[in-house]
């Protein structure tokens, strides 16, 4: 630990951080770190309704909505600039399914971008970072998923299968289940130990990882009841020191 965190969830984070590399944070936890509750966590949810479809899937589903946007942190500022728009791109050795090809996704919204429980988000997880590396400044890319799934197509929050995103933090932030079942979440060391196992249920939920050390994977989702919509809303958060 190379900078002190006052806060008890931000200084427990922090510890797993430094020590195995993959910590889960419950949603009590992020909610007193960021001070929101359960109504402001179901109002930012409505930003999940604005995605957009897409269509860069090489498995040819269409079940993943997405936008796309970056920040620059300030961390011990609280600074949050929102970068220009530009293409999302990840080599092959990184997104063996994907990777290779620049990515156009639409943009985040403007209120979604400009949302004061995302900011705080940001920034505290930003603070957290810091204080396990000592980075100063942070490139913060955010990717808003709603994984569908339906009776002719089951959903895939990582397509991939177990693997790293190439930056030096990841996390994932559940946002809500509709009428899913599955989309569990595993961590894992570099060899392949299980580090630890859990299905983000509770808007807030929040799974942090060192991708520098550890591996992460989802399962797929499926719908409990055929009929009706069903989807899982996360919001990954991908750290990259500057």
């Amino acid at each position: 630990m190379t900078t002190a965190v006052a806060h008890p969830v931000a200084v427990a984070a922090v510890n797993a951080l430094t020590g195995a590399g993959g910590h889960l944070m419950p949603a009590a936890e992020l909610s007193s770190l960021v001070g929101v509750d359960a109504t402001d966590w179901a109002r930012f949810a409505a930003h999940w309704d604005e995605l957009t479809l897409d269509t860069h899937m090489a498995d040819g589903g269409t079940y993943r909505f997405r936008r796309y946007g970056q920040f620059e942190l300030d961390p011990a500022a609280g600074a949050l600039t929102l970068l220009p728009h530009a293409p999302y791109r990840q080599e092959s050795e990184i997104n063996p399914l994907n990777g290779g090809v620049e990515r156009v996704f639409d943009p985040l919204t403007d209120a979604f971008a400009g949302d004061a429980l995302l900011r705080s988000v940001l920034v505290e997880l930003g603070r957290v970072f810091t204080a396990v590396d000592g980075t100063a400044a942070w490139n913060v890319k955010l990717h808003p998923y709603r994984i569908s799934a339906s009776a002719g197509q089951t959903g895939q929050p990582a397509p991939e299968g177990r693997h790293r995103d190439g930056v030096t933090f990841i996390t994932s932030l559940m946002i809500g289940r509709t009428n899913v079942t599955g989309g569990e979440s595993g961590v894992y060391t570099d060899e392949g130990e299980h580090l630890l196992t859990t299905t983000l249920s509770e808007p807030g939920d929040l799974l942090l990882g060192d991708d520098r050390r550890t591996l992460h994977s989802v399962t797929p989702v499926r719908p409990v009841d055929a009929g009706l919509a069903a989807h899982r809303d996360v919001l990954v958060i991908a750290y990259t020191a500057l």
